[in-house]
């Protein structure tokens, strides 16, 4: 009878990282390059609505303001951007040839980490 194996090991070691990850982190470049252009314009509609009208929207029971409209998709923005700046840092990783490795401890990233999170920058126990 052999050595026995830990479950947990055998899961994440020799695995291989996720097929062509720069071709996935390339169409989830283009997703949010799209989402960002297609938020931007949803602000500048509701400014440019806001401003069209004499609105007393502060004092409107009827619903949110249009300030608190502008402040959600001002949010979406900023996270949709942020997004974005992870995942082209992902894609220099890739062409640098540092993808799949730890920024904190220069550890292998595990595949599975990769598969689900492929902009990941650390492995789990340094994130």
């Amino acid at each position: 009878m052999g050595a026995p194996t830990c479950a947990r090991r055998s899961r994440t070691r020799g695995r291989p990282l996720p097929e062509e990850p720069g071709a996935r982190l390339a169409a989830q470049r283009e997703e949010l390059v799209a989402r960002v252009a297609a938020l931007r314009g949803d602000f500048r509609a509701i400014v440019e609505a806001s401003a069209q009208a004499n609105l007393d929207d502060e004092h409107d029971p009827e619903g949110a303001t249009v300030a608190w409209e502008r402040q959600q998709v001002d949010a979406l923005v900023a996270q949709t951007e942020r997004r974005l700046r992870q995942v082209e840092a992902a894609l220099a990783r890739v062409a640098e040839g540092g993808y799949g490795t730890c920024a904190v401890c220069g550890r292998p990233i595990d595949p599975a980490r990769l598969e689900v999170r492929p902009d990941a920058a650390t492995c789990v126990g340094c994130a």
